[in-house]
Order: structure tokens, then sequence, then C-alpha cells
């Protein structure tokens, strides 16, 4: 398989049911399993979600398996973690009800679980309801102390940051930032590959199984940079046809947005893959050896080797790769 032509591959998202879930992810014409569906997992290699590949030569396969294959050519020199797993996992999440309020850890925290790393990410919000809004970090000088005070008073909410949020907003979140969608919003996340979350507080709410969700007060409050985690936020309505606008810049992944009007150039540069997901509209993606059709919700990984692409038609896209 080592002589199969780099292209750019196009998953099968796997889908994952949540309780606060619902059906918006049928909106991108993905065939939905039933039930409350919250997260499409859309670039996964992970032990808890692998995606597939549904076009060109590397079809029906896993993106674990096309690591082994192809891993460092494709990849790019950068594109390996420490664990040995491919460094990002892309998602897209229907958040039909409140998150939890959570917190994720950085790669250094000795009670992480075996082979598991930290988790940093960010937000590009898809759709919003109006009056949407989300938790994002702590209200100032709030500290440990204070914080397991209030939790164990009943009194989190207070101690919380609520954001309102539109269409277009995003968000960086590195770890130890407090964080929590709320209703209404239909995000593109891209993240550190992990799938560790601390849970501070959950509504009160029972899991699907109809059991109370863990909670994970202790390594909460353990993780939390309660000084400043580097977490920002901005509005991207000032993107540029035929421009990219940095939306995060971090240790693990850089992303811009990008608006497609016609054709415009590009190319990978050997060090690293780039991610491609669209967030509205349709086009193309064009390459040496052939075209891709791109809508809104696919998600694209090109390889490091690729070399000159295309993005075509009239549509906005993120682009993210390794720094």
């Amino acid at each position: 398989m080592s002589n199969v032509q780099p292209y750019p591959l196009h998953f099968k998202p796997e889908f994952k049911e949540r309780v606060w879930g619902g059906r918006a992810l049928e909106r991108f014409g993905f065939e939905v399993p039933q039930g409350a569906i919250g997260e499409g997992w859309m670039i996964a290699d992970h032990p808890n979600g692998i995606s597939h590949v549904t076009n060109g030569a590397l079809a029906g396969k896993g993106l674990d398996e096309i690591r082994e294959l192809v891993g460092e050519t494709w990849f790019g020199a950068k594109g390996a973690t420490g664990n040995g797993r491919f460094p990002l996992l892309i998602k897209l999440l229907d958040c039909n009800d409140d998150l939890s309020i959570q917190v994720h850890p950085n790669d250094h925290y000795d009670r992480l679980p075996k082979g598991e790393l930290g988790k940093t990410e960010m937000w590009y919000v898809l759709d919003a309801k109006p009056g949407a809004k989300i938790i994002y970090g702590l209200e100032q000088g709030v500290d440990r102390a204070a914080l397991a005070t209030a939790i164990e008073e009943g009194r989190i909410m207070e101690c919380l940051q609520e954001v309102s949020v539109k269409a277009g907003d995003t968000f960086y979140i590195p770890a130890g930032t407090v964080h929590a969608l709320c209703a209404g919003v239909v995000v593109a996340e891209i993240q550190q590959n992990s799938d560790t979350t601390y849970r501070l507080y959950d509504y009160n709410r029972p899991g699907l199984d109809g059991k109370m969700r863990e909670l994970h007060v202790e390594d909460s409050l353990n993780v939390i940079a309660y000084e400043d985690s580097g977490a920002s936020r901005m509005s991207t309505d000032g993107a540029k046809p035929g421009e990219w606008l940095t939306l995060a810049s971090s240790p693990y992944f850089v992303t811009d947005k990008g608006i497609v009007n016609g054709e415009w150039s590009q190319a990978t540069n050997g060090n690293s893959f780039v991610i491609v997901i669209v967030c509205e509209g349709a086009g193309s993606i064009g390459w040496s050896n052939g075209v891709v059709d791109a809508r809104a919700g696919d998600c694209f990984l090109l390889p490091a080797s690729l070399g000159q692409y295309s993005l075509n038609g009239e549509m906005t896209v993120l682009r993210s790769l390794l720094p």
C-alpha cells in the first residue's frame, strides 16, 4: 500500500449518543443513527472511536490502519504524538441540551489514564439559536478554595462566566479552562487526541442509563488554571475571501478560517498534514490527480505529501495543521 498516491481523505463519522445530544447533525446529510446523538467523531484515531475513509484507494480503512500503512509520509514529520496515535481529534457537536461543567487536564497531570494525553481544544460555532450561551472560564478572583466551597454548597454557577454566542464565534480552550457548551449550539471542535474530561457539575441529571453521571471534583480542582489559562475568543465576521484568519494558535494545532470564492490555490508543506472542515456552502478540493466534492459538514485529511491543491466553489472552511 506504500505506493498509494497521496489524496484528500474523506471520512465517515463515528457517532456518539450523549444525554445532551439531538438530531442537528442530520442537516449535514449524514446517516445519523437513532437516539440523542451529541458527537460526530469526524477524524478520529482513538480507542474510543475510529473514523473510516469513504473515498479512493484507502476506502473502508480506519485512520488507525492508515497511520500504520502510510503514517510518516502522509502525516508529516510532526504527525505522530507521544502515544503514537494521530495527534488531533476532529468532532462536530450537537448540543441539544447543556453539557456538564467540565475541565481538561494538560499532558503532565500525574493522574491521567495510561496512554492518554491532556486536552487543549477549540470551538468554532456553526449554528446557535437566539439567546444561546456557553460557560467559559471562572469569574475573576475565584480560587480553588472558593470554588470548592461553592461546589459543596451547590452554588457553582455563581463562580462561572456565561458568554452569549452566535454562528461564527470561536473559542480557544487550553487545558485547565472551565467550560461547557449549552443548549442550542452546534460546533466544530478541534482538539488534542484525548478523551479525558473531568466533570465538576452536571445539573443533578441522570445519564442515558438513568443513573447519575460520575463527577470528578478532586481531579477538576487539581487541573484548573485559576490565574489565567490562556483562553481567548473572537468573532470571525472579519474574515475576507482569499485570506486566512487565524482563530487559534496553540502548541498542538493552528486553525485558520477561510472564505472560498472561486478557486483558491494552496499547498501542503511536508511537515504537517492539513485538515479542512467545511462549515457552510459547497465546492470541491482539487489536486494533481483528481477532485473531490465538498459540502458543509465534510472533514478532509490532506496528506503532508499532497503538495499543490485548490479549494473551489463558494464555501467557508477551517484549516488546521500542526505548528
